[in-house]
């Protein structure tokens, strides 16, 4: 069993995948109208929000797993799935990738260089470490502001604030089940 940052790492993992599915399941309660129409926020509606977070892990969980066509499809266009039912699925999947990536991970593997391929420059190297600290950052990032788009919407925003702390396991127990996590 993995310890210290290798351990933290999967249960960063683990809470990004419940924190996912929490937000996405609140938003299949929304017409895909609704999952379309102008918000505030940094990106204009829940669709797009929701998309970008979907397409930079499959950028990031591509570059840390060396995928070697990750640059060339850079400039793709984002995914854009048009509803929530279909975007749960594929962010579910893209979750999944992540728990795999990261429970193959060390305290050696993670403290490696890697340089994410960028168009036009090669930056420096960064550790595994802190390309999964930036991932994880960039979900909880572009969460809150879909978090707060929804409370603009018929559907109560679910509460992603949580991590793991002992004695409330009764209160994720079937979501963790359900994703096929394990309970903590």
């Amino acid at each position: 069993m993995a310890t210290g940052l290798a351990a933290h790492v999967v249960a960063m993992a683990h809470n990004n995948a419940w924190a996912n599915h929490r937000l996405l399941g609140a938003c299949k309660g929304l017409t895909a109208e609704e999952f379309a129409a102008p918000r505030t926020g940094f990106f204009p509606s829940l669709r797009v929000t929701l998309n970008h977070i979907l397409w930079v892990d499959i950028y990031y969980i591509d570059a840390l797993r060396r995928d070697p066509t990750v640059l060339q499809r850079y400039d793709d266009p984002p995914p854009d799935f048009a509803d929530a039912h279909r975007l749960y699925e594929a962010q579910r999947a893209s979750d999944h990738r992540l728990i795999d990536f990261c429970e193959r991970q060390s305290e050696a593997s993670l403290a490696e260089g890697l340089v994410l391929p960028r168009p036009n420059r090669t930056p420096p190297p960064s550790s595994v470490a802190s390309i999964l600290e930036h991932l994880f950052q960039h979900q909880v990032h572009h969460r809150g502001q879909a978090h707060a788009m929804l409370a603009g919407t018929h559907v109560k925003p679910p509460q992603l604030d949580e991590f793991f702390l002992a004695g409330e396991e009764h209160l994720r127990r079937d979501e963790l089940r359900a994703l096929g996590l394990p309970v903590r």
